[in-house]
């Protein structure tokens, strides 16, 4: 009897004193009948770091080299679409949030916006590169993989920390759905103008205009993919002033048309946002607060 295809995953929070550094953490397996790949997109999101013990994925961002035959992939921050292509594999990924790229990364997320690295060759990511090399043993075992993980970031030397609080006031900021400019951001924060671009541009990867056009439609995306019978005029975030300005930020951040998107199968995608939403209560990566916690809307 031949595989068919199987996708399991299990979102983890972290500690109570690494949460406010990371999104979750997140075991998942991949069964595909033999020889066959399984293929999907990532959608826009923070900065991630994945090991894996199995088949290696091929991933390409629009305009960036593919990169393939990495058993550690590190991505930076992004406002496009991650495709990927991969046969049967286990794999833990482990999402950072601004304040753990500043945390632990401590370089300009911009220079690493939209980048697909190997993790062990690439030097911003190569700190993470003793976690690959021991993460995994000969058996599975969830619990004695995650204590590693763990007990790395505790152990881990961190880049200086400084402009927590600032960086933490923005973050807010940006997930709350009535923060609709930069203006407003200012507003939120108490924070200059100059003062919020910087940041953003040094820890988020984007400038704050940006990061506020792709929470308005990350925000309408995870609504249509949670509920496809809404149809994209029931999905699109309040924010937007008509259709048309949803579409061009869909073919903006995704690189296609919404009625392609939706006719397109997400069989990773699909199980992951479900799976992320029922365990930790917000379906995507932009949608966690800045304390690790999901942010919910009244």
């Amino acid at each position: 009897m031949s595989q068919e295809l199987s996708i399991t995953v299990r979102f983890i929070p972290p500690p109570e004193d690494l949460r406010r550094y990371f999104t979750t953490f997140y075991v998942t397996q991949i069964v595909v009948p033999e020889g066959e790949t399984v293929v999907d997109a990532l959608q826009p999101e923070w900065a991630n770091l994945r090991f894996f013990n199995g088949a290696c994925p091929e991933s390409w961002i629009a305009d960036g080299d593919p990169l393939a035959h990495a058993h550690f992939t590190a991505t930076g921050p992004s406002s496009r679409p991650c495709h990927f292509r991969i046969g049967a594999t286990r794999f833990w990924g482990i999402g950072l949030l601004p304040l753990g790229w500043h945390r632990y990364v401590g370089r300009p997320a911009s220079d690493h916006a939209n980048l697909i690295a190997d993790g062990r060759t690439h030097p911003t990511f190569a700190l993470f590169a003793p976690l690959s090399d021991r993460l995994f043993g000969g058996e599975p075992d969830e619990d004695a993989e995650l204590e590693r993980i763990v007990r790395f970031f505790r152990n881990c030397q961190p880049a200086a920390e400084s402009d927590e609080a600032r960086i933490m006031a923005i973050h807010a900021a940006l997930i709350d759905p009535q923060v609709n400019s930069v203006a407003a951001m200012v507003d939120h924060t108490g924070l200059g103008q100059r003062t919020i671009e910087r940041l953003c541009d040094r820890d988020f990867g984007f400038s704050p205009k940006l990061l506020l056009r792709r929470q308005r439609f990350m925000r309408s995306l995870a609504q249509f993919m949670l509920d496809p019978s809404l149809k994209w005029i029931g999905a699109i975030d309040s924010q937007y002033h008509d259709q048309a300005q949803f579409v061009r930020d869909f073919r903006e951040f995704m690189g296609m048309a919404p009625r392609e998107y939706a006719a397109m199968p997400h069989p990773v995608l699909d199980r992951f946002m479900h799976e992320r939403v029922r365990m930790h209560g917000a379906p995507v990566q932009t949608m966690d607060s800045p304390e690790g916690a999901p942010h919910r809307t009244a």
